[in-house]
């Protein structure tokens, strides 16, 4: 397959709310209709079976995130759990620290949304271009799976958040990079396996420390079975070809490709737009957001989870490794990040602080004698 992709804006369009990229890509018929691939073929009947609408949502459920917010600090007040949590420059009273909070959330939401219409793009160029039919076929549903989240997650955050944040720039021109790539291994690649990837883990951090909200629950839960779906594509697709039947020369530029993405990545995790729309400026914000223990230590979790998918498809090399390791120092054990319970020391280490605070609080909830 070759692609050649420029970037424009639409003829007609504001510039700011449309993003064309221009390319060709190559399209392949295979004649060949039996399966050849038994594996692929479950994989494509599990997706049907497990397909749903966005209809099936209970949409008239009532979604008051900040309200949420301020109950997952109890009994803490919000800006004690939060400035404990969080250890911002200044101190945040409780609507500030709730507003923070909040629109962390939605920034989050908002990638996942961006990230999902690149997906929906890539995997119908998939369609086009990878080499077997068993192979389109389960990439077909993938295009619905992704038109899907797509669908749900914009009317989540339109009409009930009613917060948006527009797509982070290093995601952006990571997704121009996937679409544009030639081969269409290197779609694949950035798309199933590195983006992909680190959505699953998302979706499952966000159900385990995010506010209860029982429609977010429900999309999340739909949304991360999908994309262990897709996961679990890529993973069959590279395996093989990444393992045997590559030059050395190809495999430099696959793990070339695997480190831009992966900057672009922890690029985008960085929540510069948060403090910017809330008018937090000044260095000590902006080294704050990168500096911070705790969000640190939660890039360090995202990223060290899509180390499994590239050791799957022998691309987590020694220099692959490096790179995500320079990205977050400490980030050293790379091999216990398979195990799906396994957090970074300094995930735990900075969460030490609020437990201590928490369990003061509930202590003095419980005997009034304690109270300060």
């Amino acid at each position: 397959m070759t692609a050649r992709a420029a970037a424009e804006p639409m003829l007609g369009a504001n510039s700011c709310d449309t993003h064309t990229l221009r390319s060709t890509v190559d399209s392949v018929l295979d004649w060949r209709y039996g399966a050849s691939n038994s594996r692929l073929s479950s994989l494509t009947l599990k997706a049907h079976e497990q397909a749903w609408r966005a209809n099936d949502l209970d949409w008239s459920l009532d979604v008051d995130l900040a309200h949420r917010v301020r109950g997952i600090a109890h009994p803490l007040a919000p800006s004690a759990y939060y400035n404990a949590l969080l250890r911002p420059p200044m101190a945040l009273d409780d609507d500030e620290a709730v507003a923070l909070a909040t629109n962390m959330i939605a920034f989050m939401l908002s990638q996942f949304l961006h990230g999902e219409q690149g997906a929906l793009l890539a995997s119908a160029r998939v369609v086009q271009a990878v080499p077997t039919v068993d192979a389109k076929l389960y990439a077909s549903t993938q295009v619905a799976d992704e038109a899907r989240h797509v669908e749900v997650y914009s009317r989540y955050l339109e009409e009930k958040l009613e917060i948006t944040y527009p797509v982070h720039p290093s995601l952006r021109h990571l997704i121009d990079d996937i679409l544009g790539a030639g081969p269409w291994d290197l779609t694949v690649l950035g798309m199933q396996i590195i983006v992909e990837g680190l959505a699953l883990a998302a979706f499952n951090l966000m159900h385990s420390i995010a506010p209860a909200e029982p429609l977010i629950e429900q999309i999340t839960e739909r949304v991360a079975r999908d994309e262990s779906r897709h996961v679990a594509f890529g993973v069959l697709l590279l395996g093989r070809a990444y393992t045997s039947q590559m030059t050395p020369q190809e495999v430099h530029l696959r793990e070339d490709f695997a480190i831009h993405a992966i900057h672009s990545l922890h690029e985008r995790l960085l929540m510069t737009p948060v403090l910017e729309r809330l008018g937090y400026s000044g260095d000590a914000w902006h080294a704050w957001v990168r500096d911070n223990a705790f969000m640190r230590a939660l890039r360090q979790l995202l990223l060290a989870k899509i180390a499994p998918a590239l050791r799957s498809i022998g691309l987590l090399t020694p220099k692959v490794s490096d790179a995500l390791k320079a990205h977050q120092p400490g980030l050293d054990d790379l091999e216990r990040a398979t195990d799906a319970a396994w957090l970074p020391r300094e995930f735990l280490g900075s969460l030490r602080p609020l437990l201590a605070l928490r369990r003061s609080a509930r202590r003095a909830v419980h005997d009034p004698s304690k109270r300060g």
